[in-house]
């Protein structure tokens, strides 16, 4: 199989950030990697009402670590998605 990508686009309430309104493209290794935490997360905690900021994930591993600060400090290897990105749009 070889490697796709996808470009989403998403929407930020903060006006401040709207004006990066790009489109990104982002391996879907990394993405479905995401999905995945983040639904284990939902599943494994249900009671928290707290709205993880994103997902740092090391692209080689597809290991990640959920992230509740609006920036993140991200190791060398790592990448970032934002819970925004987990709804996609395929062109």
């Amino acid at each position: 199989m070889g490697n796709k990508t996808v470009k989403y686009a998403y929407q930020t309430p903060n006006a401040k950030q709207q004006k990066m309104q790009l489109p990104i493209t982002i391996d879907c290794a990394i993405l479905r990697a995401a999905q995945r935490i983040y639904r284990d997360y939902c599943v494994f905690h249900p009671k928290h009402n707290k709205r993880p900021y994103g997902i740092a994930i090391d692209r080689q591993s597809k290991r990640g670590q959920l992230i509740f600060r609006e920036n993140p400090v991200l190791l060398p290897g790592e990448s970032f998605v934002s819970t925004n990105q987990f709804e996609v749009k395929i062109n």
